[in-house]
């Protein structure tokens, strides 16, 4: 399991190094980035959504979704939570903090750890941490604190993405093979397309200085190992028949810093140097800590 994750890893930096060299060799420009960010947020994150739900619908697999939707929703209350306590006063890093890069990071990770129908364990993780960052996380940054929109709510990509997703779950329909196709390959540039960015940002970080910013790693010891190691303890109350489930779950919860919030602030006139180095930081400590918490989950859950 450790030696899969950490392939996947490699595999993983090895796309942001060619987007770093893209970016370094003037082929994608800060406004390119930009407008790939425009890509994975309307079309490949809520094609990968709507793709986690397109597995066959059985008893287990309903009970399945149930359960992994209500773990999603306990961890990222969680993780907002612990982020607002520790950041409160810095809305970039309480946002960075509270979000995992679970569909740039986490579905590559949890394919190679399993397979393609483990993704549907993590579908409500992505659909509502990506429906919270577009709400509560864009919020955070504006200061926008006015109060709850439906509009922008139910218009959210990711909402109509799970409305999609969940209507095409429960009703007895298969999709034509062109259109299952064509999701397919929207799907699949979620990975590269997100590397490719985080490449970017890599390129636009002076890196000798970025290990020097304690700040940062404040952020991501948050990230990495506080929120996890709560996220491991709400998991434990599953049982283990359900392992596959509590991993995948584990692994999206516990991804470094996710990219939007770099998109976002970029898309939104923020701090963008500051929140492209809670993900570059991030994402670099990541590789020690994602398979020390794999190994902590075994223990914890007695596995």
């Amino acid at each position: 399991m450790i030696i899969t994750l950490l392939q996947q890893i490699c595999i993983m930096f090895l796309l942001a190094g060619t987007g770093y060299l893209l970016f370094k060799g003037g082929k994608i420009s800060i406004e390119g980035s930009r407008s790939i960010g425009n890509i994975l947020i309307y079309v490949s994150l809520p094609c990968v959504i709507v793709n986690g739900f397109l597995v066959e619908r059985t008893a287990e697999r309903l009970t399945g979704l149930l359960l992994s939707a209500v773990a999603a929703i306990l961890i990222l209350l969680i993780s907002m939570a612990v982020s607002h306590v520790f950041f409160r006063k810095d809305p970039i890093a309480e946002f960075a903090t509270a979000f995992s890069n679970a569909g740039f990071c986490g579905v590559p990770l949890i394919v190679a750890q399993f397979n393609e129908g483990a993704v549907f364990y993590i579908a409500a993780f992505i659909a509502l941490l990506n429906l919270l960052q577009w709400t509560y996380g864009v919020s955070l940054l504006t200061g926008e604190r006015s109060g709850f929109h439906w509009k922008k709510f139910y218009t959210a990509p990711f909402f109509i993405a799970i409305a999609i997703g969940i209507v095409l779950f429960l009703i007895p329909w298969q999709l034509p093979a062109v259109f299952e196709k064509s999701l397919d390959f929207m799907a699949n540039l979620n990975t590269p397309l997100a590397m490719f960015v985080t490449g970017v940002y890599f390129a636009q970080s002076d890196l000798k200085k970025l290990f020097f910013k304690k700040r940062l790693y404040t952020i991501s010891v948050v990230r990495l190992l506080v929120i996890p190691m709560i996220s491991i303890l709400v998991l434990a109350i599953l049982p283990n028949q359900l392992l596959e489930l509590k991993m995948a779950i584990l692994i999206a919860a516990a991804c470094p810093v996710g990219t939007n919030v770099a998109v976002y602030a970029q898309l939104h006139g923020k701090n963008y140097p500051y929140a492209v180095e809670t993900v570059v930081i991030s994402t670099i400590l990541s590789v020690f800590t994602l398979p020390l918490l794999i190994q902590a989950a075994v223990v914890v859950w007695g596995v």
